[in-house]
């Protein structure tokens, strides 16, 4: 490793800022004042977090019934037998030929997820309002095994603010990450987390949207650590660049066009 002052040649330059380039006592400066901010910056994500699980409750009284590749299934039994239940908002709508190509880079993360989550006493589901058939089609293409129930036959999906009527569009009286909100959409992505206590009784505990689902995007996080960050400075919105994972090209450029189904989540990132 060089640990001297060097130029950088122009294509180290290409695609990235313009960066001083040190010696390695320099480096480790810089790199000490960075760690006492991502510090500060964990420390307030504990305590956000804190804040998070602080939420006063809302206790659901709907029996949602959903339809699964077994039979119908209530909201009670999504949880598994566990005591917490995280769902994504997963944008499929009845006729759509694939999923929403951004909730489909969140579902990606999921299978990896579940075992550890399920040992912490968590249960993830994903539900779309497509019938049960065209979301284990889609399910059954991109390879995934974690669970995909359909909401078609109930509000679920209205109730937590993540589909809209075409009234409501229409009016524009779409209300969407508790704002007001423009949209000529039907659905948007979100996520929700439920906790059932002994008695079987259901709480709704929070629910993020927008920006916010991108917790899920362990992606995002590895490419926050390297040089070019998310690469998405030219693109019209964020996202553009992102494929369902089939649909790849083996060494993939960077083009400025929405595939099908993409969701636009972080086009639409400053309104939400």
């Amino acid at each position: 490793m060089t640990t001297e002052n060097s130029k950088l040649q122009p294509q180290d330059l290409e695609n990235t800022h313009p960066h001083a380039v040190v010696s390695r006592t320099e480096w480790l400066v810089a790199r000490k004042e960075l760690l006492r901010k991502e510090k500060e910056f964990s420390r307030m994500g504990d305590e956000l977090a804190q804040c998070r699980r602080d939420l006063p409750w809302v206790r659901i009284t709907e029996n949602y019934a959903f339809q699964t590749v077994t039979g119908t299934r209530t909201l009670a039994d999504l949880f598994d037998g566990r005591q917490q239940l995280i769902i994504q908002h997963f944008m499929l709508a009845p006729g759509w030929e694939q999923g929403c190509s951004g909730c489909s880079f969140m579902a990606d993360h999921s299978d990896g997820m579940n075992v550890h989550l399920a040992n912490r006493d968590v249960s993830l589901v994903a539900v779309s309002r497509a019938p049960i058939g065209e979301i284990e089609r889609f399910r059954q293409r991109m390879g995934w095994r974690f669970r995909w129930v359909s909401s078609a036959q109930n509000s679920f999906n209205y109730d937590f603010a993540v589909s809209f009527t075409p009234e409501q569009t229409q009016a524009g009286a779409v209300t969407y990450n508790y704002a007001d909100f423009n949209t000529n959409g039907t659905d948007m992505p979100g996520i929700s987390v439920f906790y059932k206590n002994d008695a079987g009784e259901i709480f709704h505990t929070y629910s993020t949207y927008g920006r916010g689902v991108e917790v899920m995007m362990g992606t995002y996080n590895m490419l926050d650590l390297v040089p070019k960050g998310r690469d998405e400075a030219g693109l019209s919105h964020g996202m553009n660049w992102v494929r369902h994972h089939d649909r790849y090209e083996t060494a993939p450029a960077i083009q400025d066009e929405a595939p099908s189904g993409c969701c636009s989540m972080r086009a639409e990132a400053k309104q939400a």
